[in-house]
Order: C-alpha cells, then sequence, then structure tokens
C-alpha cells in the first residue's frame, strides 16, 4: 500500500452544512473533503470552505469541482487563495470543463482549447505572475479596453498583487476522463484526478495518456500526481449495493460517453449500456438515487465505474487501485435522494471498516 495515498470524502456545501461535514470527515480520518461548484445547486464553496477552514486543523478543503466559465480566472485564483490563507495551505483547486454549473446557465462543457487556455491564465494567477490582458476573450467582444480611458496610468498585465512573499501556491487538480482534457491537465495542472471508472484497464489507459502527454510537452510525468474519483458503496450484499449505488455510477460513467462516443477500453456489452446512459440522460436527476439513466447500467458496468459490495471487497478492488501508482482516491457514494438509513450506514462502514483497511 502508497503510504503516501490520500482519501477524499465529498461535501454538499450548503449554509450551516459544510462545517458539520467538514468536522466529521476530519474526525472519521479523510484527508480532504471536495464541495461542488454548481451555482444553481449548492452555496458558493469558496465562502463554505473558509468557514470549515476555521473550524478544522488538518482536512484538506477542495473544489470537486469548478469550471473555466463562470468566474474569470482571476477571481478564481483569489478565492481559492483566500482558502489557502485562511486554512494555512490546505486547500486544492479542483476543476474540470463544467457540467451540472454550465447546464443550468443552458450550456454545454467548455470546449479543451478553451479550457486549457483557461487553465495556462489561472496558473499564472495561482503563482503571482503577470498574465497578459485577453480583452476580446474576457469581455466577449462587448467592453473597450481600459486604454479607452486615456487614463496618465494604469496596470500593463493582470497579477495577485496582494499575494504576499513566501505563500504556498495553491495545487490545481483537473477532473479528466477524455484523452484531449487528460492531455492539456498533463501540460498545465499539478494533479490530475480521473473520473474513468474503478477499474485497472481504464485507470492504466487514462494514466498512459497522461504520462506520454507530458513527455510531449518536456514536462516529467513524476511533477504530476494522479488520483481517481471512485463511486464506492459497503454493503453486505452486493447485489442490493449494485442497486444503491446506481444513481452515482450513472452520472460519473456518463462522462465517458458525454458526447456520444465512449472515452477508453470498454466491451462491446459495456458500450451498448454507457450509450444508452448517454442517450437516457436527465440532468435534473443528475447524481441522484433511481434516476432514469441509472436502469440502463449493467452490472458489468456498474462493477467497472464502481466498487460495491462488502467492506472487504470494497477494500481489495480500492487497493488494487491505488497499486497502480494513485495518489489519491476521492470517494463518491451512491447519488441524492437515496435510502438515509442505508447512506448512512454505509457511509459508516466506509470510516470504520474501508478506511482503516486501507492505511
Amino acid at each position: 500500500m502508497r503510504a503516501s495515498t490520500e482519501f477524499w470524502t465529498s461535501g454538499v456545501g450548503l449554509p450551516r452544512s459544510t462545517v458539520k461535514q467538514a468536522k466529521r470527515a476530519e474526525d472519521e480520518g479523510w484527508d480532504g473533503i471536495g464541495l461542488v461548484d454548481s451555482q444553481n445547486l449548492a452555496g458558493d464553496p469558496y465562502v463554505e470552505l473558509a468557514l470549515a477552514a476555521h473550524a478544522t486543523q488538518r482536512i484538506q478543503l477542495g473544489t470537486a469541482v469548478t469550471n473555466p466559465l463562470t468566474r474569470h480566472p482571476a477571481a478564481m485564483a483569489t478565492a481559492i487563495a483566500t482558502v489557502q490563507a485562511e486554512s494555512d495551505g490546505r486547500a486544492v483547486l479542483g476543476i474540470g470543463r463544467g457540467d451540472s454549473a454550465l447546464a443550468h446557465l443552458g450550456l454545454a462543457p467548455a470546449p479543451v482549447p478553451s479550457f486549457e487556455r483557461y487553465l495556462a491564465r489561472l496558473q499564472g494567477y495561482l503563482r503571482g505572475e503577470d498574465v497578459p490582458f485577453a480583452v476580446e476573450l474576457d469581455g466577449g467582444g462587448d467592453f473597450k479596453p481600459a486604454d479607452a480611458l486615456h487614463l496618465a496610468g494604469g496596470p500593463k498585465a493582470s497579477r495577485l498583487r496582494w499575494l504576499r512573499d513566501g505563500f504556498t501556491k495553491v495545487p490545481v487538480d483537473v477532473a479528466a476522463t477524455g484523452p484531449k482534457v487528460i492531455a492539456a491537465a498533463a501540460r498545465h495542472a499539478d494533479r490530475i484526478t480521473f473520473a474513468v471508472g474503478a477499474d485497472i484497464e481504464r485507470l492504466t489507459w487514462a494514466m498512459d495518456v497522461a504520462r506520454t502527454a507530458a513527455a510531449e510537452a518536456g514536462r516529467s510525468p513524476t511533477e504530476i500526481s494522479f488520483g481517481a474519483y471512485v463511486p464506492v458503496y459497503p454493503h453486505p450484499d452486493r447485489a442490493q449495493a449494485r442497486q444503491l449505488i446506481s444513481g452515482g455510477v450513472a452520472s460519473f460513467a456518463r462522462f465517458s460517453v458525454m458526447h456520444g462516443s465512449v472515452a477508453g477500453p470498454v466491451t462491446a456489452g459495456e458500450r451498448e449500456s454507457l450509450e444508452a446512459v448517454h442517450a437516457n440522460y436527465d440532468m435534473g436527476s443528475h447524481f441522484t438515487h433511481g434516476s432514469p439513466q441509472s436502469r440502463f447500467l449493467t452490472d458489468e458496468v456498474i462493477d467497472r465505474f464502481g466498487i460495491a459490495g462488502p467492506s472487504g471487497y470494497c477494500i481489495d478492488r480500492l487497493s488494487e487501485l491505488i497499486e497502480l501508482g494513485l495518489e489519491k482516491v476521492f470517494v463518491m457514494g451512491g447519488g441524492f435522494r437515496g435510502d438515509p438509513t442505508e447512506a448512512e450506514a454505509s457511509r459508516t462502514r466506509l470510516a470504520t471498516e474501508v478506511l482503516p483497511g486501507l492505511r
């Protein structure tokens, strides 16, 4: 077992709830907690993470995940850098192309070239560098440059001027599924957390794509930390566990077929199931137990994209993935609106049986 592997859990960033969730996660022994950045579905994650920072001592605090549209890279950098300062260096910025946050604005995920440009600028801000103005991009062609004011003086580039010497840079952790996003992350990110399932073959494929892209960009693959989002549901009965985890698995599996074609290695039967999930996906039931899309999952797909069964089985499956070289495992549950008694029992098994078995 890799002693350096971090185990993260998810939280729901609702006012007057996050602090309790973070304190519980720290007490249970988790290494990090991540909050969704989806403005129509949850509260502001940066406000909630800053509050959690002052209620905890050890646990890392991150977004899981934010997107490149709803905040300018300078605004995003200053928000997470503020959490970094308030938490004494425990912040992590998780970012992806966008999903539910953009869907609730009527938008699809950001195109990969736009996402990569955003990553490069974001990293510049977090390093305290001067970032060149991008007036047309930031103003959408509707805003005039500051030069139109004919000022006697002003900034010639954009920078977080409040950062002080000795500030520890916030790591940028890209949530990645397809090969193009994985490659962009390998060129710019500090960490990559793959959302490709809970399968050795698929994770090996994703890690190989990242290592190749990093080498082609002149980066050593050892500069990048690899992790994985893994739906996990400990339950004594595997058949029932599969049913209880299906809402979460359906949403994660969809990332691998978001645009209709399946990313990464799958069997013919898995491809058919994933394509059915794509064709029947209802964003109104995103990550929800009993969702329409979850009905199209086969046991084969559930086992490939999630881990559901007795605690010992979960430990064995997770141990196999960690041996691939993962330094972070972000454990996800079965989705919202499931049986609260079963969900609490599963959470307890994770904390008292699965986590200790992985340390």
